[in-house]
């Protein structure tokens, strides 16, 4: 039989009307430091249930990489046909049911897909193992280098996909660069093995060009505004190069870590950037940016600058308030001129609704 620490069996010292109050506290920090250690042994048990790797081109299967390949090319060829239905049948559960998105995409894009040719870059193999979805799953795919001090980078043939949810299962990624029709452009298919067949699970789209001018071009006036200390030019510049060396935005390599890199370093603070607004005076109202970017035009790049409004549905007053914004912004920030054809102004109201107009370069005072 046992008996416990305070039991009248054991002879006490003078203080011993202390002890229990002691014994009660060294429990709970005992309780605690168990807590901790049983949550921390959670989250390790919790990493290894999952195991999610990367394959390259050169590490698939023969026979997976060519059912990858034949599906991707047959995807594009259904897209270019505008035969949204087909590609709804060969999609996963989960995306056919909520198909519209990829609808509007292939209607969207299907002349100039028709128009084109479409080039199958390497594609990549992404497998999870587990019995739940990963809240964040990150795929380093080819060879990564170390640094001295502890950091990995990537090389000219590796790339990094980051997904939220993904659950397990092996998925393929397949880029295409589409040529030859109405404007260059990426279409990225990501695709999820279902027994021998490659189901549609992903359908990405995005122009390689802005204004008929690739990254490359975009990359180098970049660093052509950073050497005339034109920073707010030199960080638009760059972001765009970024947006057109992405295919998708859950993907990067050397080249957009190069990028991102540098347009680190030229970021402005007196523009709205990751979510942070930044105020504009006009006389003696302030209003709130949240967001500013290029957008490519025609042969035209323009900036777009967002901006909080109260209501947008007075239009002859939403146009004042554009003109004042375009203006105050040109006149704060002259470098623009040099980059840009136009600025744009869009007022958003609290539900979602907006208003723009767009001025050229030469017709703002």
């Amino acid at each position: 039989m046992s008996t416990s620490p305070d039991a009248t069996s054991h002879p006490r010292p003078s203080n011993c009307r202390r002890w229990p109050s002691l014994v009660r506290l060294g429990v709970s920090f005992l309780a605690q430091i168990c807590l901790v250690q049983i949550f921390l042994l959670q989250i390790f048990l919790l990493q290894i249930s999952h195991a999610q790797t990367c394959q390259t081109a050169a590490d698939i299967d023969a026979s997976a990489r060519a059912g990858l390949e034949t599906a991707a090319k047959r995807y594009f060829e259904m897209s270019a046909h505008g035969d949204a239905a087909g590609l709804k049948q060969s999609s996963i559960s989960s995306v056919a049911a909520s198909f519209s998105g990829i609808e509007a995409a292939v209607k969207e894009n299907q002349p100039a897909f028709a128009a084109a040719q479409a080039t199958l870059r390497p594609p990549f193999v992404l497998i999870v193992d587990g019995p739940n979805p990963l809240p964040r799953a990150e795929f380093l795919c080819g060879v990564f280098v170390v640094f001295a001090n502890g950091k990995s980078g990537q090389t000219k043939e590796s790339a990094t996909f980051v997904l939220k949810n993904l659950p397990p299962g092996k998925y393929g990624v397949a880029i295409l660069d589409v040529q030859g029709g109405q404007s260059a452009m990426t279409l990225t298919l990501v695709l999820q093995q279902v027994g021998p067949d490659w189901r549609l699970a992903g359908f990405y789209v995005r122009p390689s060009q802005a204004a008929g001018h690739d990254a490359g071009w975009f990359t180098q006036h970049a660093r052509d505004f950073k050497a005339k200390s034109q920073k707010r030019d030199a960080w638009l510049y760059y972001r765009e190069a970024i947006a057109l060396s992405s295919p998708v935005d859950f993907m990067s390599t050397l080249s957009t870590d190069q990028l991102y890199d540098e347009a680190q370093a030229m970021q402005p603070s007196d523009l709205p950037v990751g979510g942070d607004t930044a105020d504009l005076s006009v006389g003696v109202k302030a209003y709130h940016l949240t967001e500013i970017f290029p957008l490519g035009v025609g042969n035209d790049l323009d900036v777009v600058v967002k901006y909080q409004a109260a209501d947008v549905s007075d239009a002859a007053r939403m146009f004042q308030e554009n003109t004042s914004v375009i203006k105050a912004l040109v006149a704060k920030f002259p470098e623009l001129r040099e980059a840009f054809a136009g600025v744009v102004a869009r007022a958003v109201d609290q539900w979602g609704r907006d208003y723009g107009t767009l001025l050229a370069m030469k017709d703002i005072k």
